[in-house]
C-alpha cells in the first residue's frame, strides 16, 4: 500500500500503519478522560432522575412499580 492518501469522489482515505504515543502522555490522556466522565455521568444521573420523576407523575407509578407500594 502506498503512502499517499487516495482521492476518491471528493473524500480523501487515508490508512494509519502506526502510532507512537509516550505511555506517560498515554496515562495522562486516561487520568483527564476519567476525570471528565465524573461531571458527565452527574448530568446523566440528573436527566435520567427528571425524566424517571415526569414519567413517574404520569403514569402514577409508585417506588414498587405498578404493583401497589409506596406512591408519591
Amino acid at each position: 500500500m502506498s503512502d499517499t492518501p487516495i482521492q476518491q469522489n471528493g473524500v480523501t482515505r487515508v490508512s494509519l500503519s502506526s502510532l507512537d504515543v509516550s505511555f506517560g502522555q498515554l496515562v495522562l490522556f486516561f487520568v483527564k478522560a476519567g476525570l471528565a466522565a465524573i461531571p458527565a455521568i452527574l448530568i446523566l444521573m440528573l436527566t435520567v432522575g427528571v425524566i424517571g420523576a415526569v414519567l413517574r407523575g404520569i403514569f402514577r407509578i409508585g417506588f414498587w412499580g405498578m404493583h401497589g407500594g409506596w406512591y408519591y
